[in-house]
């Protein structure tokens, strides 16, 4: 395979997480006694551009489908950091009723709504139907298109020349990146501004987050990569700021290079200068985290085990892909963990993919009482165990698995 950035030849393994189902693809009930497609799951460093990528075993339009499940509202944390950015955003650059704001990849219009509220014309781009249908219902305008150069430029003809551009954790999830950036300097106006958010590979690294690898997750992202793409694609970083979202983000604002331009931030060449004291240009950064992923799985299964021959009843909290990654390296099935509970009412009484644990509502958790809740989506932890407050009263205990076991 070659480098999905610059096209290199890949030659630098970071890990290879053996093979598992797309960790999206939540099975029916009906369909249990069909058999699901797994594929490998390994993960690369293009030695060129640094770009760490996810090696091509499936298609965007199998892993983004009419049933996909994954719906941005059901976190309140995540709705909340919305609204700020919204806030944030409309008095930095003076947006008002006279402005465009488009942003790809819009999922439920969790981001949108604080648009649309505020008098500002807007416009998501989500290819999902599920989750544009959402949206729709809020009363947002949607196109169920894949983002990129084409169809930036129908959006363009259409008078949809955006002032701000927003793409909140979908730089990772595109094959195609040049395209897709491509698009970004196609749409925006020439004093435009677009954002990016993803989590941070400093952090991936740090926090051994081997969880957040999965088929879905096309690229995992430095600043330095995401530079050297904007650059190649008529678009400039021109500030970056880190973010506690998603076990730790970056949000990278980029302008067109032919447009009017704004001055560079100090924080992008920090930033860069951290990249590079931390490592990320030499092969021996991406050694660490194989021995970690393995070390998280052994204390895993060791807990999994023991509370199982004590007698005790573990359940999970939190259908998240990540813990699907997690649980199918692992090896988990539903004999160490009972099920996995989930506010999102299109998951639930579905199966996660690969272990095949039942997916239940959360008001489960109070009518079995189970002694030990895993948090699989363990940068939400705060907020879960605030929501799931009374699981203390009946002396549960919650429990996360990474960056390594603790029981809380």
């Amino acid at each position: 395979m070659n480098c999905r950035g610059c096209a290199a030849p890949l030659s630098l393994p970071l890990i290879d997480l053996g093979t598992s189902p797309p960790s999206n693809a939540y099975v029916h009930a009906e369909r249990l006694e069909q058999a699901e497609q797994w594929v490998p799951l390994k993960v690369a460093v293009c030695q060129q551009c640094w770009l760490v990528q996810t090696e091509d075993y499936t298609r965007a339009d199998s892993l983004f489908d009419a049933e996909y499940a994954y719906f941005s509202s059901f976190s309140s944390t995540w709705l909340a950091h919305a609204e700020r950015y919204v806030a944030e955003m409309v008095e930095r650059f003076a947006l008002n009723a006279d402005s465009r704001v488009v942003e790809i990849a819009a999922n439920d219009g969790y981001l949108l709504q604080y648009v649309a509220a505020r008098g500002i014309p807007c416009l998501g781009v989500e290819p999902t139907r599920s989750t544009a249908q959402a949206a729709r219902e809020k009363g947002l305008q949607i196109r169920e298109v894949f983002f990129g150069r084409d169809s930036a430029a129908q959006l363009k003809s259409e008078g949809w020349g955006a002032d701000l551009m927003a793409a909140n954790n979908v730089l990772a999830h595109v094959p195609d990146i040049n395209d897709f950036l491509g698009g970004f300097a196609t749409l925006l106006k020439p004093t435009g501004v677009a954002t990016f958010e993803f989590p941070q590979l400093l952090t991936l690294m740090a926090g051994a987050q081997f969880d957040t690898l999965y088929h879905e997750h096309y690229s995992y992202l430095s600043l330095t990569a995401v530079q050297t793409l904007c650059e190649r694609n008529g678009l400039e970083v021109f500030d970056v700021s880190e973010l506690p979202t998603h076990g730790g983000s970056l949000r990278v604002f980029v302008q067109r290079q032919d447009g009017e331009r704004r001055a560079v931030q100090p924080a992008v060449q920090q930033q860069l200068q951290a990249e590079l004291d931390a490592g990320v240009k030499t092969p021996e950064y991406y050694a660490t985290l194989a021995p970690a992923a393995e070390r998280i799985k052994h204390e895993l299964l060791r807990f999994l085990l023991q509370a199982k021959a004590d007698g005790k009843r573990v359940v999970g909290y939190g259908a998240a892909a990540k813990g699907n990654t997690l649980l199918n390296y692992a090896g988990v099935k539903p004999d160490l963990l009972a099920w996995v509970a989930d506010a999102n009412p299109h998951k639930q009484g579905k199966f996660l993919p690969g272990s095949r644990i039942p997916i239940v509502a959360p008001a489960q958790i109070d009518s079995e009482k189970p002694d030990y809740v895993l948090v699989l989506p363990w940068n939400l932890l705060h907020e879960v165990s605030q929501q799931l407050a009374q699981v203390r009263q009946w002396d549960g205990r919650f429990v996360i698995a990474v960056p390594e076991m603790k029981i809380l």
